[in-house]
């Protein structure tokens, strides 16, 4: 397997960072400070911009605990580990290392995303997968104190030792993805996939067989291990799942979302108004991420169009029927289907005007609606 340039993946990461970091600078004070002012904007507020929604209270869980009835709604991995970091360090820390985790976890995820882009399409195909998903206009959030970027990482490690048929690694990958997003528990789909493909060497032996079987009992586990939790507090083993109503988050056909949001578009939402704007955002992302997860069947392996199929489906399920952008957050949700971004870089190298307006629109779209975020405004 060909080893992942350390210099070029490290220079997208600073890069993107920093370009966050100078969106935040000069959004925050120039929409905040008075106008034609010496005076500086509030240090305090400046340098908690970033603990908005649900970074928010991941950061006040890791500190706090469970303590109300839907904090149990952000499941465990990704606040413990905030806790057990931030801790010894005292109060003041728990936001920066909530957003020092998330940046890590992204980093990490670029190497293994590039290991898997590699083997499908090459270099430039692996590099532009990583560009894409550093500037994807959501991508905001794997700078933020959320658990996209640690959910991505277990995902990437999880398929990246199926890919090497390290079956036990694979299940513990996988268990702490169920440990830190409710659809983590699904990835025993494409894990029993890759195990029919290796069906041939698994059967040779009674060990090999229990050695490729056992380790995906271990996926399970960590959501088993969150509802036991959960029963222990609430009384409700599903309280996760149960709460999602608070939220205007429904069981539904796959397809009603999509249709209220069209309506909204199209029918409800006058020219101009903030949902109309919202509507565009979310019905455009989840869109696109269908028709490339179709484009991807041929291209890519088939256990990650497996996956992105069931994550699409996922979150489908559930829109906020009783909101005017039923598909709130799918923009944010389709940055953990990775087999996307590797096959949209590798339409964009046979396609270059198609890269060259992505470069336009991107990290346009990536600004505005970090600016969006750092000053509380509904973007979540």
């Amino acid at each position: 397997m060909k080893r992942a340039p350390i210099r070029d993946i490290t220079w997208l990461f600073v890069t993107t960072r920093i370009a966050l970091m100078l969106v935040t600078y000069f959004g925050f004070i120039l929409l905040t400070a008075p106008k034609y002012s010496s005076s500086p904007v509030d240090a305090a507020a400046f340098f908690s911009s970033w603990n908005r929604w649900d970074a928010e209270n991941y950061v006040r869980i890791a500190q706090f605990g469970y303590q109300t009835p839907y904090d149990v709604a952000f499941f465990p991995l990704f606040p413990l580990l905030i806790r057990v970091i931030a801790f010894p360090l005292g109060s003041w820390s728990y936001l920066a290392v909530g957003t020092i985790l998330s940046n890590a976890a992204l980093l990490g995820a670029m190497f293994v995303l590039y290991q898997l882009a590699v083997e499908n399409g090459g270099e430039e195909v692996a590099g532009r997968s990583l560009l894409y998903l550093c500037i994807f206009p959501t991508a905001f959030f794997f700078f933020a104190a959320y658990n996209e970027s640690l959910f991505l990482l277990m995902t990437l490690l999880t398929f990246l030792a199926l890919r090497r048929q390290q079956w036990w690694l694979a299940g513990l990958w996988g268990l702490f993805a169920a440990l830190t997003r409710s659809v983590g528990v699904l990835l025993a789909i494409p894990y029993l996939y890759e195990l029919w493909l290796a069906r041939e060497s698994l059967l040779t032996t009674r060990r090999r067989t229990i050695s490729g079987l056992l380790p995906i009992l271990l996926i399970p586990v960590g959501t088993l291990l969150y509802c036991f939790y959960c029963w222990k507090i609430s009384g409700n083993p599903i309280a996760f799942a149960t709460v999602q109503s608070h939220w205007g988050r429904h069981f539904s056909w796959p397809w009603q979302g999509t249709w209220q949001a069209l309506f909204e578009l199209f029918w409800n939402q006058p020219f101009g108004s903030f949902n109309e704007a919202h509507v565009i955002l979310d019905l455009s992302a989840t869109i696109a991420f269908i028709a490339l997860t179709i484009v991807g069947w041929r291209k890519i392996r088939t256990s990650y169009t497996i996956w992105s199929t069931i994550l699409l489906f996922y979150i489908l399920l559930s829109p906020s029927t009783t909101q005017h952008d039923p598909l709130i957050s799918h923009q944010r949700f389709v940055l953990e289907l990775f087999p996307a971004f590797i096959t949209l870089a590798m339409i964009s190298t046979k396609h270059p005007r198609l890269h060259q307006t992505l470069m336009i629109i991107f990290p346009s779209l990536l600004a505005i609606l970090s600016i969006l975020f750092v000053m509380n405004r509904w973007m979540v």
